[in-house]
């Protein structure tokens, strides 16, 4: 019989590289993703005189994981509200969905700069093994400011490669849950799918990782729930990344 601790154990058997999301999974910032979400909804359909009321349900079902301006569609279709897509530079005031994109991002890089980002002491300390035992490290992210958070964190000089939704644009990756941007990523290492760790929070990202034919995929449980991230094809899931040390 099969232990979990012998699941933990065997994961590093085999694995010659580690791809780990961003937010919720090294830094906290999924919350501050959370909360800039709540206040740009909040105000959109305060100003639009619309509803039902923005939800935390409404992350998860609608947001968590996906492109910036995936999060902004899936979550006006929720309300069966569709807005012009605008320009992708477009003005955060406008009522487009690039608008609120921007807006979204905007709210986001404010409260970062403002109270900074503190990485989860078990991800540091999961990392130092990773590199401990001559793994190769990447970050892939759907987030457009994860170069920023990840300077903000202190963690920028552990990863050489960063694979995130400004990559993702340039080179016509589809976002999460399709697996294109962990592949890319696992290329730029040079080391095969099959050998590479992926680490996410998120069910789309887990998905993600499902689909894409790597060595395993690791779910974080931070709020996503520990079924949902089963039952998007998670390996295994955990609390935090102590556990896997």
């Amino acid at each position: 019989m099969t232990t979990q601790q012998d699941q933990h154990t065997d994961l590093w058997t085999g694995t010659q590289a580690v791809l780990f999301d961003l937010d919720g999974v090294l830094t906290p910032t999924a919350t501050v993703h959370e909360l800039a979400w709540r206040r740009l909804f909040e105000g959109y359909l305060d100003e639009a005189g619309t509803g039902p009321a923005y939800a935390d349900s409404d992350y998860f079902d609608h947001i968590d994981g996906k492109p910036r301006f995936d999060g902004v569609r899936d979550f006006l279709a929720s309300r069966g509200i569709v807005l012009p897509e605008g320009p992708e530079d477009d003005s955060p005031e406008s009522m487009t969905v690039h608008g609120l994109g921007n807006r979204k991002n905007r709210i986001f890089t404010q409260i970062v700069e403002t109270e900074g980002v503190e990485p989860f002491a078990g991800s540091v300390r999961f990392i130092a093994e990773a590199q401990a035992r001559g793994l190769r490290l990447a970050v892939v992210s759907s987030s457009r400011n994860a170069p920023a958070v990840l300077r903000a964190a202190g963690l920028a000089g552990e990863f050489p490669v960063v694979v995130d939704g400004a990559t993702a644009a340039a080179e016509g990756l589809p976002g999460k849950p399709h697996p294109a941007t962990y592949a890319r990523a696992a290329e730029l290492l040079g080391t095969p799918a099959a050998a590479c760790l992926v680490i996410e929070d998120a069910v789309s990202g887990v998905q993600a990782g499902a689909a894409g034919g790597f060595r395993a995929v690791v779910g974080i449980d931070r709020g996503a729930g520990h079924e949902a991230l089963l039952g998007a094809g998670a390996t295994l899931v955990v609390r935090d990344l102590d556990e896997l040390l």
